[in-house]
């Protein structure tokens, strides 16, 4: 599988501020943002450019500028919400779709709530969620999304555990997945550890 680490020395600092149990919500949100900036930024490295000529206040030059390949940016509800803003921040052309997962916590599986996607063949789709915990939830997206017409969707997480990786690259073998942190391993009721605890819950003070 393209499993992508994303290796910088301002991840790993703020990886460390998420992960402590006593970073207050308003901190995590902040934290959360600049974090998926640095993915999104990562995440979107390849996609495509077109040569334009341009003014400067001295003479010609030409430049790069991004090509017309529009982007789609999915969050899986409700903890993907907190890694949009940067997205449409950098790219403000990017459609938003999304998915509404719900973890049973007793069986670890998600259950469907709410889809609502934008056109998604031919453009680039990146599908994000903080935590790939057991892949179920980040399987069944991308097979609602593949279904939709999705050719080129990436997968974008701030902490991954080795066997939601290895669930997706079950199913959806060749996936790209680009993450902050691949951590050690799940607990007996599927957190990841060491992991940050329940996102969600962190992120939005519940």
């Amino acid at each position: 599988m393209p499993l992508h680490l994303l290796d910088h020395p301002l991840a790993a600092h703020i990886i460390t501020h998420l992960r402590d149990k006593t970073t207050k919500p308003a901190t995590i949100r902040t934290l959360a943002y600049q974090l998926s900036l640095l993915l999104a930024i990562e995440a979107t490295g390849d996609i495509a450019t077109e040569e334009k000529v341009i003014e400067t206040p001295l003479e010609s030059t030409r430049g790069r500028v991004l090509a017309h390949q529009p982007l789609v940016v999915v969050p899986i509800l409700r903890a993907g919400l907190g890694m949009v803003q940067p997205f449409t921040d950098i790219f403000p052309d990017v459609s938003v779709g999304y998915i509404g997962l719900e973890r049973d916590h007793e069986t670890a599986r998600a259950r469907s709530y709410y889809c609502k996607l934008p056109p998604l063949q031919d453009r680039h789709v990146f599908l994000v969620d903080p935590m790939l915990a057991t892949g179920g939830s980040a399987v069944q997206a991308l097979t609602v999304l593949r279904e939709q017409g999705a050719t080129d969707v990436r997968l974008v997480c701030i902490v991954s555990a080795p066997e939601g990786v290895a669930e997706v690259e079950k199913h959806h073998p060749g996936t790209v997945v680009h993450t902050a942190a691949l951590d050690r391993t799940l607990n007996a009721k599927k957190y990841i550890l060491p992991g940050l605890g329940d996102f969600g819950d962190r992120l939005y003070g519940t």
